[in-house]
Parts: C-alpha cells; sequence; structure tokens
C-alpha cells in the first residue's frame, strides 16, 4: 500500500494532511476494503521518509471521521463506511471520473500526469 502514496515535500499541504487525503481516497475508491490493514506508523514513516508523528497524525484524523479504527493486536485497520450506497451526487462524481480516466488514456495522458493535471485545478480554485 504504502507505494500507493507519496508525499511531496514542495506542496504547501502538510504531509500528514497528504497522507490523510490519499487513504481517505483509496478507501473511497474501493482499493482499501473494510477490514484491511494499514502498515504500521513506524512502517510507513520510514518508507515514505517522513516523521512517526506525521503519519500517526494522519492515521488519527482518520480515526476521527471513522475511517479506520486503532485495534489492539491488529493495528490500524480499515473500517470504511462503504457499504453505504452512494448517494447521487456521488454516483454522478464516480461516473464523470471513469469517463475522465477513459478519456485521459485514450488520449495517451498517463495516470501521474492525469493526477497532476487534476491536483494542479484542484490548487487554481477551479
Amino acid at each position: 500500500m504504502s507505494t500507493l502514496i507519496t508525499v511531496d515535500l514542495r506542496d504547501a499541504t502538510p504531509p500528514f494532511e497528504q497522507i490523510r487525503a490519499q487513504i481517505a481516497s483509496l478507501i473511497a475508491v474501493g482499493h482499501l476494503a473494510d477490514g484491511t490493514r494499514l502498515p504500521t506508523v513506524r512502517a510507513l514513516a520510514g518508507d515514505l521518509g517522513v516523521a512517526t508523528g506525521t503519519v500517526a497524525r494522519a492515521y488519527k484524523e482518520l480515526e476521527a471521521h471513522g475511517l479506520v479504527e486503532s485495534r489492539r493486536r491488529l493495528g490500524t485497520v480499515v473500517t470504511s463506511p462503504a457499504a453505504r450506497p452512494a448517494t447521487a451526487p456521488e454516483q454522478r462524481v464516480h461516473s464523470l471520473m471513469d469517463e475522465l480516466i477513459a478519456t485521459a488514456r485514450q488520449s495517451g495522458i498517463d495516470d501521474a500526469a492525469l493526477l497532476s493535471l487534476f491536483q494542479g485545478k484542484l490548487r487554481s480554485g477551479a
């Protein structure tokens, strides 16, 4: 899982928030299913080259939003609200995202470039 998460230290977004947002996205799209164990704080921090407190804060934020739960002897586990049906606006956004991804790939835009374009648009407030 840690290969799916990156931290850009040049980004104005704090590293803990980058980690939190990426894990939340992985949960939202179903890549991390309910019951999936997340890496230990120490392991993920080592993989990403950040302090353990950074990852711990991201995990705390995820727990506060009900996306993960810390369990004794099991570590941090996804408790995804994926069981709830998506609302109509969420379904529309998922459909638009699927269409965008398909269009980008047909146009020869790779996933990394698409993600970078999307992040740029979000930052510009578009």
